[in-house]
């Protein structure tokens, strides 16, 4: 089942279903007004949700064409957002870029930290930019939503926790995070809002490409046009998300609409390419001892999307313009 928020002007908009193929929505507030109203009676809800996405399929319902320019984030604002950092290439090789050592646990205590949610960028958002000396970045990654998930739940009572998922790009202000860690106290400033594909399904709709925790397909990504990079999100993902639930509900429960992130998806295999831009300069300073490819300037563009077997766009994909502006 795809679940998406139709922009109506209200701050949380209105909940609908999506065909499979993403062409078409029916609407679904009669059964759940939001998206959170619908997390937050998950149990009761879904089956309903499940048989209108069956019926839109079948015909059964009037469908209106999907136009994601009029489509919020699926959450468009959220409880919480939290970021892990499941692939060990990517924390390894972002470290290398400001002069630090992986920590210590790298393999076995995962990174997390904890962003804004306040306010979250729906597909096509613009990603606006005061200060491009700040060192604009994206991050492609994939994200699942939570249900109510207690604290202290074990890994292997976890993936119940997991009703949505979603894709992300995790803009990031490079050049601000030095100064912010080197207060041993977190990023802040260094993230602004992030961005998130239309569409948010639940884990049936990958079939079996979700197993164990992990998506076990490509993410996309193509900057200014090209291609950037189609690393495999599942084999070299350290920690799966069950890992990621156990560790961040250690000490502390969860409500529904908890939004939590993979981090960058990150291959060793160079030919895949990368997610992020930090990645990439990574490489060329190992290679060449000097970074090449710049951060991201006003007109640049990137889009993020994740393909089945078929070539079907799960997610919808998240199509971003840099701009200059506050």
């Amino acid at each position: 089942m795809k679940l998406a928020t139709l922009r109506d002007g209200t701050r949380d908009g209105s909940l609908i279903v999506v065909k499979s193929d993403g062409s078409a929505y029916a609407s679904a507030t009669d059964i759940a007004p939001t998206m959170q109203a619908a997390l937050d009676r998950w149990d009761e809800v879904e089956p309903k949700l499940q048989a209108r996405a069956a019926a839109l399929e079948a015909g059964e319902v009037e469908g209106q064409p999907v136009d994601t320019t009029k489509l919020h984030s699926p959450l468009p604002r959220a409880y919480e957002w939290i970021d892990g950092s499941a692939y060990i290439n990517h924390i390894v090789l972002v470290r290398k870029a400001r002069n630090a050592e992986p920590p210590a646990t790298l393999e076995t205590d995962p990174l997390v930290y904890q962003g804004g949610s306040g306010v979250l960028l729906g597909p096509t958002e613009d990603i606006r930019v005061p200060n491009f000396d700040w060192g604009v970045d994206f991050e492609a990654e994939v994200a699942v939503i939570l249900g109510d998930t207690p604290r202290g739940v074990s890994k292997e009572e976890a993936g119940e926790h997991v009703k949505l998922i979603m894709l992300v790009n995790d803009v990031t202000f490079r050049n601000l995070i030095p100064a912010e860690l080197a207060k041993s106290f977190g990023f802040f400033q260094s993230k602004p809002a992030t961005a998130f594909a239309p569409f948010a399904v639940t884990p049936d709709e990958l079939g079996d490409a979700w197993k164990e925790g992990r998506i076990h397909l490509p993410l996309l990504t193509d900057y200014n046009g090209e291609k950037f990079g189609d690393p495999d999100a599942g084999p070299e993902m350290h920690f799966s998300f069950l890992d990621l639930i156990a560790h961040v509900a250690k000490t502390r429960s969860f409500t529904a609409g908890t939004i939590l992130g993979s981090g960058t998806i990150s291959n060793e295999d160079r030919s895949r390419g990368s997610s992020c831009l930090a990645e990439k300069r990574m490489l060329e300073k190992i290679d060449s001892g000097e970074f090449v490819t710049p951060f991201m300037k006003a007109g640049d563009t990137v889009h993020i999307r994740m393909l089945d077997e078929d070539g079907n766009n799960i997610f919808g994909s998240i199509e971003q313009k840099v701009v200059a502006g506050d």
